[in-house]
């Protein structure tokens, strides 16, 4: 039996995981607008993951007879200037990411659940990944300067994410 703090601790952290697809969707739509496909596609890739990390634990609410209790889902922001821009707020956001995650894995601590401990060690190991992911990115926008030619050598190896 699951106690209710972490009930309620993993159905925010769903709406949190379902934000994070929907500010991801909004990105991309952002850079398709500005034929920016590559990145756009990387996104659009990283946004179906947010749900799968979502869905996960709506499964493993349901797993420990958990009720799920979907709330309504905060808008994103719509624009940015620069496919920088937008890689600075994806690594600031995965870093948020991180923290709530951490929060959880002290939670269950706290409440003596090792079951849930366990479970979320799979978010802790993604979220260095999803940190470092951004990061490169970042690294390499940075890198060409903005220039135009070189962000669309990047926007070309963005598109061949699977």
């Amino acid at each position: 039996m699951l106690k209710k703090t972490l009930e309620s601790a993993l159905n925010r952290q769903i709406n949190r995981e379902l934000y994070s697809a929907y500010l991801y969707l909004s990105m991309s739509a952002c850079l398709e607008s500005h034929a920016m496909k590559g990145f756009a596609h990387w996104l659009m890739v990283q946004a179906y993951e947010e749900q799968t990390h979502a869905k996960k634990m709506y499964d493993y609410l349901v797993d420990k007879g958990a009720r799920v209790i979907l709330s309504p889902i905060d808008a994103p922001r719509t624009q940015w200037n620069t496919p920088r821009e937008i890689f600075e707020d994806v690594l600031a956001h995965e870093r948020k990411v991180t923290g709530f995650i951490n929060e959880l894995v002290d939670l269950a601590i706290r409440e003596n659940d090792h079951a849930t401990q366990n479970f979320l060690q799979w978010f802790v190991t993604e979220q260095v990944e999803e940190e470092k992911n951004a990061g490169d990115i970042l690294g390499k926008i940075r890198m060409t300067a903005d220039v135009p030619g070189n962000l669309f050598i990047l926007d070309q190896e963005l598109g061949k994410r699977q």
